[in-house]
């Protein structure tokens, strides 16, 4: 139950706070933006099962690889794509800290 609260408060509510210190001045937009970024969770369609409480996702699912972390780094150095890139980046730590459970 506390893994739960704390991955999805994670997910939903930190990014806006991230938003709110890092881009004030259009932090609304930054925070969706964040939010928007759970579709890199659409990889998990690709699983069987689908969703698996015990599976740690960094490295399991395409766009949770380290390859694809390397490439949302990479997006930090571009002005235009910096907000996806956080976005990207704190929900592979949100999923990393989930995978701490386990």
């Amino acid at each position: 139950m506390l893994q739960t609260l704390v991955h999805y408060t994670l997910h939903l509510l930190a990014p806006g706070l991230i938003a709110y210190i890092f881009f004030r001045k259009e932090w609304k937009k930054a925070w969706l933006i964040m939010l928007a970024t759970m579709l890199v969770d659409l990889d998990h369609l690709l699983a069987t099962p689908i969703f698996d409480p015990g599976r740690c996702s960094i490295n399991f699912h395409p766009l949770h690889t380290y390859w694809a972390i390397a490439g949302y780094v990479v997006l930090l150095f571009f002005r235009k794509t910096r907000i996806i890139a956080v976005g990207l980046l704190f929900h592979m730590f949100t999923d990393y800290i989930d995978c701490q459970w386990n």
